[in-house]
């Protein structure tokens, strides 16, 4: 069994048939039939249930799927450690939530890639749910992520505590705090789901709320008398320095930002030095 049948075998699956993976590699579609078939031949079982339209998965193809992508990472990620130096280099994948990057975190990478220009940098924003899944899957070599769950794989290498506040346009009056109009992201943002902790405990729910997704746009809205939204204060700055922000109850107030990865997860010079550079000059 050769690795270039394994990622063959992996394009198939993802293509969902022959001609699609020929396509994606540019291959003649009889060669891939061909490479298919000795690999199921070597493994001694059907891989792909063959249709019309395409091809499915059997129950074994599944089970291979798992281990075939396993073996792919622990490839990859054993030439990188051989070929890693001492000088980072090579690419850095890193997700983060879009509030850390109202603080520090653009200086932040525009000094370490002025620092570390052969690091092939990617950044890659969403909600902390996504952000894990895809350090878990190796999708992403490590996460700036919020309101971080206790999962046994995650290792932290640098925290921090953030203030959440009631941000508005206005004066914000508690005592109408079940009515008011609120703008949130979607349901996976853990600042939403700790206003909703506090409005449940006050006898109410999350109704009245319009949701958007752009943090850009959530803060404008904000900023135009649309609703209040709760966030960090690390995100006042700029054109929303001005906004009014309310402390909110302390039971409610501090949430944990952090930097993690995987647990087993070989770390590059390239990322040693992005760590270093996140403990040492802050977000």
């Amino acid at each position: 069994m050769e690795l270039s049948d394994i990622k063959l075998f992996q394009v198939i699956a993802k293509e969902g048939s022959i001609s699609g993976a020929a396509k994606q590699l540019n291959y003649v579609q009889s060669n891939v039939t061909a490479r298919l078939q000795k690999l199921e031949n070597e493994l001694g079982v059907l891989l792909f249930y063959r249709k019309p339209k395409g091809v499915q998965l059997t129950e074994k193809g599944v089970l291979f799927q798992q281990y075939a992508g396993s073996i792919l990472r622990m490839v990859e990620e054993s030439i990188r450690v051989l070929q890693d130096h001492e000088q980072p280099n090579g690419s850095l994948r890193i997700g983060v939530v879009e509030t850390v990057t109202c603080g520090h975190f653009i200086p932040l990478i525009a000094s370490y890639q002025s620092t570390y220009n052969q690091v092939e940098l990617s950044i890659e924003t969403g909600q902390t749910p996504q952000l894990l899944e895809k350090v878990k899957e190796y999708d992403l070599d490590a996460a700036l992520v919020t309101d971080i769950p206790s999962f046994p794989w995650i290792e932290i290498d640098e925290s921090w505590t953030e203030e959440l506040v009631v941000l508005s346009h206005d004066e914000f009056n508690f005592t109408t705090l079940l009515d008011r109009k609120w703008v949130v992201s979607s349901s996976g943002c853990p600042f939403r789901k700790r206003l909703e902790e506090w409005l449940q405990d006050e006898g109410g729910s999350l109704e009245n709320y319009l949701e958007i997704h752009s943090l850009e746009i959530l803060l404008s809205s904000v900023k135009a008398g649309l609703a209040a939204t709760l966030l960090p204060r690390s995100v006042l700055k700029g054109a929303y320095e001005d906004l009014y922000a309310f402390p909110i109850p302390e039971k409610y107030r501090y949430m944990t930002t952090a930097l993690l990865r995987r647990k087993e997860k070989h770390t590059s010079y390239a990322y040693q030095a992005f760590c270093e550079m996140v403990k040492r000059d802050g977000i």
